[in-house]
Parts: C-alpha cells; sequence; structure tokens
C-alpha cells in the first residue's frame, strides 16, 4: 500500500495562495490585482503575486497594512484628527475595481489592538472611512468585482489564540488551525473546495425555493424571530460578479476562505425578540463579550454586554441602518471550525463555527433584481442599508431554528445546531 507522505509547510502555504486565488478571487487572465497584508504576512502576500501571475493577472500589487502604525496613531493623535482618512489606501482599492480587477485582502490583526483607546476616536475614524469608501463597499454588497478575504498568524494575535505555547509554537499551531480550516492542507484543495461548494449551493438552493416567512432562533437565552425580506435569495459558497460599467460579468469567485455559512437578507421591520451571543466579538481591536440584544419591528430597543459596551452601542449608532439587521446566516455545529474546538478571536473564522446575524447592510443580491433596485425599492422590499456590517455569533448545539411559512406553520430546519435535511 502506498502511503503519501504529509506536505511540508512550504507546501501547504503554496497550496493556500493558489486556491485563494483561484478559488477564492477567481482571478481572471488579464485582469489587474490587488493584495492588501499586514506587513508581518509578506511571504503570503509574495505568493498570491506570483500564484496571481500564473494565473493570468496583467498587474499584481501590494497594499501594505501594519498593526503598530495604526495603534500610534490612536494613542498619540490629537482629538479631532480622527475623521482625516487615508484616501489613497481607498482609491487603491476603488481604481482596481473599477478597472474590472481584482482585490484580495489578508486581514491579521490583534484582536484587542484598540481595546484600551477612547472608543469615541475608533467610532470616529470608522464611520469617517466608512463614508469616503462607500462607493467601493457598494460594489462589494452588489457582486460587482471578484474578491476574497483570507487570514494569516501574527505573532500577538496566535499568542492569544494559544497562551501556552512558545510565540514560535503559537504561530505554527496558528497556521495548523489555518491550513486545517481552509483545506490546504490537503493534496488537491482545490478539488476539495470544488466538493463543498457544490453542497453549499445545494443548501442555498433549497432554501431560496422554500421562501420562508422568517426563521425562528430558540435555545438558551435565545428566542427570536428574524422575518426574511420579500423575494430573497440564499447565498452560500461561490458567487458570480454582477455586470458593471462595461464589463460582462460572470466571474466566480468565493469571498471568505475559509466559508461554511448559507446566509441571506433579513426584513429591516420584521424582526422581533431576545438575542444572546455565543461567541466573542472582535470589532475594530475591540473584545465584545455577552452581547444580548432585543429587537422590536426590526430594530434595536435594548443593547448590552459583558465586556465593551460603549463600543458596542457606538457600533449600533453608526446610522440608522445599524439598528437594523442586514444578515441571516446559518452553520452546523458540526462544521470543522466548530469540530476544531479553537476561537479564532476573529470573525472571518468564528462566523464559520455558529449560525450568526449581522447588524448593519444587506447584500443586494440576496434579494432577486436587488442589485437593480434604487434604495427606495430596496427599503420597501425590506432590505437594510448602512455605512456598517458586522457579523456576530448566535448558533450553537442548544440553538433550534424553525422556518416559519405566511400562513403560520412551521418546518424543521436545523435542531441542536444542526442541520435536519
Amino acid at each position: 500500500m502506498t502511503v503519501t507522505p504529509p506536505l511540508s509547510f512550504e507546501q501547504k502555504l503554496r497550496n493556500y495562495a493558489e486556491l485563494t486565488v483561484q478559488v477564492g478571487a477567481g482571478v481572471q487572465p488579464g485582469q489587474r490585482v490587488l493584495i492588501e497584508s499586514p506587513v508581518e504576512t509578506a511571504p503570503l502576500a509574495r505568493l498570491l503575486v506570483d500564484a496571481a501571475y500564473r494565473a493570468g493577472a496583467s498587474f499584481a500589487d501590494v497594499r501594505w497594512d501594519d498593526d503598530a502604525v495604526v495603534l500610534s496613531r490612536f494613542r498619540h493623535a490629537p482629538d479631532g484628527s480622527f475623521e482625516t482618512v487615508s484616501r489613497w489606501r481607498v482609491d487603491a482599492e476603488t481604481e482596481v475595481a473599477e478597472a474590472g480587477g481584482s482585490v484580495i485582502a489578508i486581514r491579521a490583526t490583534h484582536p484587542n489592538l484598540l481595546g484600551a483607546v477612547d472608543p469615541a476616536r475608533v467610532t470616529a475614524h470608522q464611520r469617517a472611512l466608512a463614508t469616503y469608501r462607500r462607493p467601493y463597499s457598494q460594489r462589494v454588497m452588489t457582486n460587482r468585482l471578484n474578491w476574497n478575504l483570507i487570514s494569516a498568524p501574527i505573532p500577538e494575535w496566535a499568542a492569544l489564540m494559544f497562551p501556552g505555547l512558545s510565540p514560535e509554537a503559537a504561530v505554527q499551531a496558528q497556521w495548523d488551525a489555518i491550513f486545517a480550516a481552509t483545506r490546504a492542507d490537503q493534496q488537491d484543495p482545490i478539488a476539495a473546495w470544488k466538493t463543498h461548494l457544490e453542497t453549499l449551493k445545494q443548501r442555498r438552493e433549497r432554501l431560496t425555493e422554500r421562501q420562508y416567512h422568517a426563521l425562528h432562533f430558540l435555545g438558551g437565552s435565545t428566542d427570536l424571530t428574524v422575518g426574511l425580506a420579500d423575494g430573497h435569495v440564499w447565498g452560500g459558497g461561490s458567487a458570480a460578479t454582477a455586470p458593471a460599467q462595461g464589463l460582462a460579468g460572470g466571474i466566480e469567485f468565493t469571498a471568505n476562505i475559509p466559508t461554511e455559512e448559507v446566509w441571506t437578507a433579513p426584513h429591516r421591520a420584521r424582526v422581533d425578540g431576545v438575542v444572546v451571543s455565543t461567541k466573542p466579538l472582535s470589532y475594530n481591536g475591540t473584545m465584545i463579550q455577552g452581547i444580548r440584544i432585543r429587537f422590536e419591528g426590526g430594530r434595536i430597543v435594548e443593547a448590552g454586554a459583558d465586556s465593551g459596551q460603549d463600543t458596542l452601542r457606538q457600533m449600533i449608532e453608526t446610522d440608522e441602518g445599524s439598528h437594523r439587521l442586514g444578515e441571516v446566516a446559518l452553520v452546523p455545529h458540526s462544521s470543522p471550525i466548530s469540530r476544531s474546538g479553537l476561537f479564532f478571536y476573529n470573525t472571518l473564522y468564528d462566523e464559520n463555527a455558529a449560525s450568526h446575524i449581522a447588524i448593519g447592510a444587506a447584500y443586494r443580491y440576496n434579494l432577486r433584481g436587488g442589485v437593480e433596485l434604487d434604495a427606495a425599492a430596496f427599503e420597501a422590499r425590506g432590505g437594510n442599508d448602512s455605512l456598517t456590517h458586522v457579523d456576530w455569533m448566535i448558533g450553537s448545539e442548544q440553538i433550534d431554528v424553525d422556518g416559519l411559512n405566511a400562513d403560520g406553520s412551521r418546518e424543521a430546519v436545523m435542531r441542536a445546531g444542526e442541520f435536519v435535511s
């Protein structure tokens, strides 16, 4: 019997770069590619550049990020200066998108980087950045470019995940966890992803066909009814770009790697009840734990948290849309990330361990014909608009989910955190 030798770290890293470019961003021949990377993840960024050129990219560039620079500003810059936005950093994204290019972002930061910073400073900066970045964000929300989000270890984050290990061992353990979660540790990760994406496609199509009026989450301290937007469409796995400014569209991409979820748009005016988070949330460098929110008529009327409460409340006060939901997502408790038993302190991973909801903007493509709707028509169908979109986890093995029909009947969708079919 032939025994396949285990992959080396270098091969897993190359696998990760290739699947990010091919399955994640779906880079096409002739496209420009922008890669956003922390300085600590430069080796991965360089492999992504190589992989992009092998996929036929006409030009691949890198925009570097640095936690230390960010923290220095929030510690030492004067009050009143946080509305200033580094426009060239956003303009780089917009320029590539308008040229029909692709954007790949490596998001890796200390989860509590700004935990000791005045939340008002963070909120002021976040609102100004989101306002200037809105045209690019709208392209993302309408699938008008092929983009992808991944992550990679940095020492401060690894130490938080694996506090009992040496710095070097913690980084290696985090790499192992990321490779497993993204299937980069498999001999043929691209084939594995194609199989996984087909499973997600079948699940999203079944849910879209059912056209539930609402979902009811019940278990633990949660009793929440989430109405679904009229003519909603479930997403999950890969998607295809929509036509934009003379571009044909139709490029298949998978925005998040990893991804285990199927999701759709809630109705902005039909969410009622109480929901409690099942995992902490790292938001803009601050840890928020024990979130408890009550909705009436779609709007948040009470909100609190065991820690990070001021940050939570300022996030909710971003604008009118941040008082409402823009996403509801279902994830089985048996997902690979959940089975790992690890908490990543990073929404990209943790949202794929549990069902979740998102405060803020809805994705236009989660409504049938939503990409073409104007703002008034989108809202009339139940879609929500906001400068922000923040996912947080509400699922566990204690949560049941029922699909509610317009006639009042209900069907079991999940039991004890698992899909019924």
